[in-house]
This record gives C-alpha cells, structure tokens and sequence, in this order.
C-alpha cells in the first residue's frame, strides 16, 4: 500500500515535505504527489522522475484494474467525455470527464496547470490541462457544466491546481493577460492583479507582463461560484524545480509529466456523460 514519504530527491531547505495540503506518495516505482482534498480518490501527481512511462504504465501506480483515458492535447478548451479517449488515435482535446466507474482520466504539461476535478458524491472525476488558451476558453468551467449536466452539484465539487510555471517566470504580451482576465464573465486586467495573477514584467517591458495561470485559473473557479475551501493549488513551480519538473520555459524541450485521476463506481440512476 502506498505510504507517504520523503521522496530521495528531496532538499529540507526547500520544504519539499512540508507542502501544505500536498503529500508525497512513495510506492515501489517512484514518488508522486497527491492533494489532500482528493484524499478519497485515487490520484497523482507525477514528476519528471517517471520519464518514458506513460498512462498505461502510470495507472497501475495509483490503481489497479482501470481503463486509461488520455486526449491528444491541442493546448484546446474542449472537453470530452472519458469513453471517447479510450484508444489510439486520441482525439485532439484538453480535457476529460468521467462516464462510468474505474476510469483513470489523464493529462500531461509542462508549465500549464494540470487540473483534477472529483465530485464525492458521485464519484466522477475530471482531468483538464489549462494553459492560458484553455483557461480563456473556460476549459475547467467547461468540465463543470459537463458534470453538472449529469447531476453533480457545483458545491460538491473538489478540484486540485497541480504543479505549474510561477507567474514570476511567464512573460506573456499584456493583450494574452488581457484575454485570460475577460474571459470570466465581469472579469477584468484590475480584478486579475487583485488576485495576485498579473504582476508587472520583471524586464520592465510595458507592452508584457508575468502571468500566473494557475492563479488566473484559481480566480476563475471562484468567480465562477466554488469556494475557496473546494480548491487546492500546489505551491510547487516548474520552472524553479528542475529535479522534479520538466518546463518548456526553462529548457525549450518537449518533455511533459503526468497527472491523473480515477472515477469511482457511479451511481447507477444517473445517465452517463453525453457527447
């Protein structure tokens, strides 16, 4: 049974296992990580330190005995329903939401935020992959609405924001910032600073500044109706960890990580998630 752990690539002085709300995971392939508000789902996190094995391999970490369920992402904010991503070819989307039980959902990034979203009452899972485009597509609110429209209850729902590029380390052009900020409805560049997701651009250029997406997503969610205390947003950055995350920003390679959820057994009165 999995246990938590002190991963061996850790450094105390970082506080890499005193991560509030986050917990390492050692079994006997390697470390992960899972949020503590999905502690009633089967899920991880994982790191550049699981490099070559994917999904299929993955899912027999934090499971056993479940399908595998991936898109081809296309940095997109469309969502499709899990049994449409059962097999190769895997259609082009960024996100995933469960339709039956024992379903494991995936997502892969590099500096986006890999978001998974769990409804413990029905026990149906979500996995997106927001970038700035999915995030200004409303890719997470997207999943909502799919969940919603089987029964789920917006204020039943949990969702965990995994390890993603600090707003210090993303230059984007203001207009990028711009897009993600209205994008929300009533949402706005000033409402978006206040949340601490636009910071002004360390190079001092005022046609840029620093986006923090996974904050941009975090206000999104809450300005969407969730409450605080439904959300959990991991405080590690790809960039400034090298040992434990790939990042496009920092390297320029295409080389991603993981992060995955499995559904639990639906209720048998409610209808499956449509096309």
């Amino acid at each position: 049974m999995a246990e938590a752990v002190d991963p061996p690539f850790d450094r105390p002085d970082a506080g890499f296992n005193a991560l509030e709300g986050w917990t390492w995971i050692g079994c006997y392939g390697g470390y992960y990580l899972q949020a503590d508000l999905l502690i009633d789902f089967e899920h991880g996190f994982f790191t550049r330190q699981w490099q070559g094995r994917g999904p299929e391999v993955l899912a027999g970490y934090v499971s056993a005995g479940v399908s595998v369920h991936r898109p081809q992402q296309v940095h997109s904010a469309r969502v499709l329903p899990a049994s449409e991503a059962s097999a190769e070819p895997w259609p082009e989307a960024d996100g995933l939401v469960s339709d039956a039980g024992g379903q494991s959902l995936w997502v892969c990034g590099a500096d986006c935020t890999p978001v998974l979203l769990a409804d413990p009452v029905s026990g149906r899972v979500a996995a997106c992959h927001a970038g700035w485009r999915g995030v200004t597509g409303g890719i997470v609110l997207r999943a909502i609405e799919r969940l919603e429209a089987v029964g789920c209850r917006r204020g039943d729902l949990l969702v965990a924001l995994g390890p993603a590029v600090g707003g210090v380390h993303y230059q984007v052009e203001r207009g990028v910032a711009e897009q993600v900020a209205v994008a929300t409805p009533g949402g706005s560049m000033a409402a978006l600073e206040e949340a601490g997701a636009v910071l002004p651009d360390v190079e001092g250029l005022a046609t840029h500044v620093r986006l923090d997406i996974r904050a941009a997503q975090r206000w999104q969610l809450l300005e969407a109706g969730l409450r605080a205390s439904q959300l959990s947003s991991c405080p590690l950055c790809t960039v400034e960890e090298p040992l434990l995350f790939h990042s496009w920003r920092r390297d320029q390679q295409k080389a991603v990580q993981w992060s995955g959820i499995v559904s639990q057994q639906l209720d048998p009165d409610r209808d499956a998630c449509e096309g």
